[in-house]
């Protein structure tokens, strides 16, 4: 079944429509695209540094009556930002390929929208999901690992929240392991289906610090499976120690401790 083919298109038109999140994740080249922000205040500040912090690269045109000096700030570390105090145009939009509207005004940002929309260009409106074509993750980085957290639209406090977690829970050490990874599948011969199944059994104990310099079946790596296995089991009981503590309070567990012995009688032999 070839991806163009009629059967192709009628089993897609046969599945279901699934609840939840049914966005497609994507992560863009910003650098290779201009991209357009609409709205210089607080909103058009959080777009810019989120951009600014994954993509220092892209060229970014911010167009706005007022810019608060926090944007012009930011501007001077990164010379291909251009920013300008004036109403948008509809030139401002063609010459764009991606758009942001960070505008406190409905009206304006619906009508932001409707001349994006005319031209064929991808938008983001802030604050109003159903005006967007994409949304701006929150993001995860550590070092060339990126995760992107999305809510569909729901609450990006939430994703903000998880994003915390996850930056204290990911280990800054993952770098070293992506570039031994990418050393070893260099030097791996064989076919397509062999080197997944070696990068497979090589990544089943990428948590051991070293693992990844112990190919299976040498010396050593069922030592590193053991390690991995031990620092697995740790970690499984730092969640749940985590979780309890999030429900009861330290102190409370102390004073359930020292009030044992006022429960135990104690009888002469």
């Amino acid at each position: 079944m070839h991806p163009g083919s009629t059967e192709t298109i009628n089993a897609l038109e046969s599945l279901p429509a699934t609840p939840g999140n049914n966005l497609f994740p994507v992560f863009l080249k910003m650098e290779t695209l201009r991209l357009l922000i609409i709205g210089g205040g607080n909103v058009g500040l959080e777009k810019l540094t989120a951009i600014a912090e994954n993509c220092p690269a892209t060229v970014i045109h911010l167009v706005s009556i007022t810019v608060i000096k926090e944007i012009y700030k930011l501007a001077e570390q990164l010379p291909q930002i251009t920013i300008e105090e004036r109403p948008y145009t509809i030139a401002d939009i063609e010459n764009a390929d991606i758009i942001i509207a960070a505008v406190n005004d409905k009206a304006v940002s619906s009508a932001i929208r409707g001349e994006a929309k005319s031209r064929e260009k991808l938008i983001n409106v802030a604050d109003q999901p159903a005006l967007c074509d994409f949304y701006l993750s929150s993001i995860v980085k550590k070092g060339n690992l990126k995760i992107a957290i999305s809510t569909n639209g729901k609450s990006p406090t939430i994703a903000k929240r998880i994003k915390e977690q996850l930056n204290e829970v990911m280990p800054d050490e993952i770098e070293p392991v992506l570039e031994n990874m990418t050393l070893i599948r260099e030097k791996l011969n064989g076919s397509f289906s062999q080197k997944v199944r070696h990068l497979n059994d090589i990544t089943k104990v990428l948590a051991a610090k070293q693992s990844v310099y112990n190919l299976p079946g040498e010396p050593g790596a069922k030592r590193w499976q053991r390690v991995v296995k031990i620092c697995l089991f740790a970690f499984c009981f730092m969640i749940i120690g985590h979780g309890i503590l999030s429900y009861v309070p330290f102190e409370s567990i102390i004073d359930g401790f020292e009030s044992i012995p006022d429960h135990i009688e104690l009888k002469p032999f």
